[in-house]
């Protein structure tokens, strides 16, 4: 039971996560889903600040209790007890991001906004590897699609990096909320499927190897 509570985790993570940009957007009345990012919704002066920082924090202690469950779920399966460490440090590197927010638009970017770019960094590096090893760890339908998953992560993750230099230089940036909604979309979905799966699968305590096995 302690298992599933913390799958479900899986679930709730993703949606708090939707709710709470689509509510901060909402709250800032002259911001741009469309050519703006999630980043600007916490930014230092965003109005929709006070709301997403508490919400986002709450969404990667949530994503770390997931990782949990994963792990309690991986039992011998190496590739997932590896996907459930990548998570953890998912939600630990999240916990500290709206610490070291980004400026609006227009102001001189300082340490912070660095800082912000690394994190970002990590996180794709910690994010496609994740899933590379969620899908090794089951048969050929969930295999596949994390493989979807991986492809349209780093396309659309490219076209929002072929952005980043409007944005630093303060010009438009069309589409740009767009790409990275498609991109963080895919990802938060990846997620749910995942948890989906493991609340379905049965564990098998005693399998010395391999002993995840998809529920009938």
């Amino acid at each position: 039971m302690a298992r599933k509570v913390l799958l479900v985790c899986g679930i709730l993570a993703p949606l708090l996560y939707a709710v709470t940009t689509v509510l901060a957007a909402v709250r800032w009345e002259d911001y741009s889903a469309t050519s703006q990012t999630i980043s600007e919704l916490f930014a230092i002066g965003a109005p929709s600040r006070p709301l997403v920082v508490p919400l986002l924090l709450a969404h990667d202690v949530l994503l770390i209790a997931f990782a949990l469950g994963v792990r309690e779920s991986a039992r011998h399966t190496r590739a997932l007890r590896v996907t459930a460490g990548l998570l953890i440090a998912i939600g630990g590197v999240g916990l500290v991001g709206p610490f070291v927010p980004i400026h609006l638009r227009g102001v001189e970017p300082t340490l912070t906004d660095a800082m912000h770019a690394v994190l970002t960094a990590v996180l794709v590096l910690l994010i496609l590897p994740a899933i590379g090893f969620a899908a090794a760890a089951f048969g050929k339908a969930f295999r596949g699609y994390s493989l979807v998953t991986l492809v349209a992560l780093i396309v659309f993750g490219a076209l929002s990096g072929m952005q980043g230099p409007r944005l630093a230089a303060n010009e438009p940036t069309p589409w740009l909320g767009v790409f990275e909604r498609v991109n963080v979309g895919g990802y938060l979905v990846w997620l749910v499927v995942l948890a989906v799966v493991l609340l379905r699968a049965r564990v098998d305590r005693r399998a010395p190897t391999e002993r995840i096995t998809a529920a009938a």
